[in-house]
């Protein structure tokens, strides 16, 4: 655990066609964030791939194509060199489904996002033999301490 930290808020605005995980990878990337987060987003996809809460590191076979029209519900999750996200979308009838994004995020109408930085931390990720998943690892960046 880390903190308190001072924060800095982007807002970002995504069209149609776009894929989400990458857009906001660029973005981190670009503006050389290290503790990056989502704090809301909304908007519609056409598509997404998802993985389910009852897959392991050794049995990932629980993941989903959703392939139609969805409204985000629901967005949040870390972004550092690898992103972290868990999404909750609706379809056409408010039927909800959610999970691990794996992908394929890819904008209909808009994807209007607000990101958070905490500007004295910073996020990377190592592997944990007791999940089998990389986890986060937040750390005070250099001179912050």
């Amino acid at each position: 655990m880390s903190g308190p930290s001072t924060l800095a808020v982007y807002a970002v605005r995504l069209g149609p066609g776009e894929e989400i995980v990458t857009a906001l990878l660029k973005f981190v990337k670009d503006k050389k964030l290290q503790a990056p987060f989502v704090l809301t987003c909304v908007g519609s996809v056409t598509k997404a791939t998802l993985r389910l809460a009852n897959a392991t590191a050794t049995n990932t076979n629980e993941i989903i194509h959703l392939n139609e029209k969805f409204e985000i519900v629901s967005l949040v999750g870390t972004l550092n060199e690898v992103a972290h996200l868990h999404i909750c979308l609706a379809d056409k009838d408010g039927k909800t489904v959610g999970g691990h994004v794996i992908g394929d995020l890819e904008v209909f109408t808009t994807a209007e996002l607000v990101l958070g930085e905490c500007s004295g931390l910073r996020f990377t990720r190592e592997m944990d033999e007791r999940t089998g998943f990389p986890e986060l690892v937040v750390s005070a960046r250099a001179g912050t301490a």
